[in-house]
């Protein structure tokens, strides 16, 4: 299994996008630029599980803010995810998160920003997640923070 970053907007792979099934309304303009990327879990060509990442200067509280908030490497943010195949979703969190602390090791912190589910926090908490805030309408988990 590898990590892939889909950073094309060209790239044919950018069709898992109509999976989403938390955030569809977002276009790909915002889901791939300078500070933003599609990171997918792959077996050889097939697609296993996908989730779009942001960077921002610090921790969203609303889906507003992955686009008000500065855009610098210094959080990245998980703010949807999907997977094709049973155990998949956890295994790209778990890849995604090592390649970000190996790479990007000035890194304050790696959240989520993630609807008020059951699903949602299940999901989370069973990765080792832990609840970092609530807000009005999304949870965000974090996975990672220097502070």
């Amino acid at each position: 299994m590898e990590l892939y970053h889909l950073r094309s907007k060209d790239d044919p792979l950018t069709r898992v996008v109509k999976d989403d099934p938390v955030r569809p309304h977002i276009p790909l303009e915002q889901r791939i630029n300078d500070a933003a990327e599609i990171l997918l879990l792959k077996a050889g060509e097939e697609v296993l599980a996908a989730t779009c990442m942001q960077w921002l200067h610090d921790i969203p509280t609303s889906e507003q803010d992955l686009v008000d908030i500065e855009h610098t490497k210094d959080v990245a943010v998980f703010y949807t995810i999907w997977s094709y195949r049973p155990g998949a979703g956890q295994r790209l969190i778990k890849a995604a998160a090592e390649w970000l602390l190996k790479d990007y090791p000035e890194i304050s912190a790696i959240v989520t920003l993630s609807p008020q589910t059951k699903l949602a926090e299940r999901f989370h908490l069973k990765n080792g997640a832990t609840v970092h805030q609530t807000n009005e309408t999304s949870v965000n988990y974090r996975y990672y923070s220097k502070k």
